[in-house]
């Protein structure tokens, strides 16, 4: 109760400062003026007897002041209806509005978009509580989702929290979500496309068929989709349509306009593609496609989401195609160094034992693995 009455009058004697000026009376400083010649007649009078001055001098004075005089008092009279008029009692009726108005209204809007009941809270607390706010996402998620467990048709809340799940790492429900946006609030291009985005995702890389389906649904609705046409390339790069793919990516680096943040991102898909396939070496060894450091730190182009997900499209690519040809030491390598850039470092370990095995008959390429995974930090 104190608080709210400190808030009034703080407000009145802001109001009261401001609006005072507003019902002043108009001073008339032709009323002044009048007393003041009286007293000049006066005291040349006194002046005459006492023979300060002449005669002549003194009528001469009296007649100036009486002149004068003449003319305060005619300006006094003249405004005094002024302190009447209609424009100082609308002055003073716009103070009075002010003076009444504005607390009322100012009260009145606080009460429907304030929190007057909401109790004190001390400095150490708020901070506190900022702090918790900024530590704790996947509460506030878990509030969402309490939330539409109550109404599980809010389409809206199905789309703000699908993206989060993503970046959570929540890829399954990131994909589930999508389907519910879908469901309930209509297919878009980019819901398709993200649909598509979130079970890539799921698969560690691989443009799976449901993947595929939903990026050339979004195609369909929009063909300029950027999202789904770059991985419907990867996915032809997967299937081993290396020219399809070529074809796509170079299609959107022509049609990109100029300072296109993804175009990076595009060319370094684009130049996994220039390595020959089955080209091979006296020993046997093939080339295999797949991101080196220097491709994973500049895929600089898309979010963080969707720089992942091409990257370990490409690295299930190359993983996979060790699996069938484990000679090519330098494909290893590659390997070991994406997971370490990808910060995955169980699966870098992982990747030097198979390599170990996988060229276990070529101590010169072990210990080129070996050596690699020491400079790395890796066990073995």
């Amino acid at each position: 109760m104190t608080l709210w009455f400190v808030f009034a009058l703080m407000t009145a004697a802001a109001i009261f400062a401001v609006l005072w000026p507003l019902g002043r009376r108009t001073v008339v400083r032709a009323g002044n003026d009048v007393e003041v010649y009286r007293d000049q007649l006066d005291e040349i009078v006194r002046d005459r007897k006492s023979g300060l001055i002449g005669e002549a001098e003194a009528e001469a004075a009296r007649v100036e002041v009486s002149r004068r005089l003449i003319a305060a008092a005619d300006a006094a009279e003249a405004a005094k209806p002024a302190l009447e008029s209609p424009s100082l009692w609308r002055r003073r009726g716009t103070a009075i509005a002010g003076l009444v108005l504005l607390p009322v209204c100012a009260t009145a809007i606080y009460m429907r978009l304030g929190s007057p009941q909401l109790p004190g809270e001390p400095l150490a607390e708020r901070l506190q509580a900022a702090t918790h706010a900024n530590e704790s996402i996947a509460t506030l998620v878990s509030q969402v989702e309490a939330r539409l467990e109550r109404n599980p048709q809010d389409g809206r809340g199905w789309e703000v929290l699908a993206p989060v799940y993503l970046r959570l790492g929540r890829f399954d429900d990131s994909a589930k979500a999508w389907r519910k946006v879908i469901a309930i609030s209509g297919e878009t291009a980019d819901r398709q496309a993200n649909l598509g985005e979130a079970l890539v995702a799921a698969s560690n890389g691989i443009v799976t068929t449901d993947a595929k389906a939903a990026f050339e649904r979004a195609l369909a609705l929009d063909p300029q989709q950027l999202k789904s046409k770059f991985f419907v390339g990867v996915a032809a790069q997967q299937d081993g349509k290396r020219d399809k793919a070529a074809e796509i990516w170079r299609g959107m680096l022509k049609d990109a306009p100029a300072g296109a943040p993804w175009a990076a991102t595009v060319q370094h898909a684009l130049a996994s593609l220039d390595e020959p396939a089955g080209a091979s070496s006296a020993a046997g060894n093939a080339a295999q496609p797949g991101p080196s450091a220097a491709d994973v730190a500049a895929a600089s182009g898309m979010t963080a989401e969707q720089r992942g997900v091409m990257i370990r499209g490409m690295v299930a690519q190359l993983a996979g195609k060790l699996k069938e040809n484990g000679s090519d030491v330098e494909g290893w390598l590659r390997l070991v160094r994406a997971y370490m850039v990808l910060g995955e470092r169980d699966k870098a370990n992982a990747a030097a034992a198979d390599a170990r095995r996988a060229l276990a008959s070529d101590p010169g390429k072990v210990q080129r693995v070996n050596e690699l995974a020491k400079g790395l930090g890796l066990e073995g």
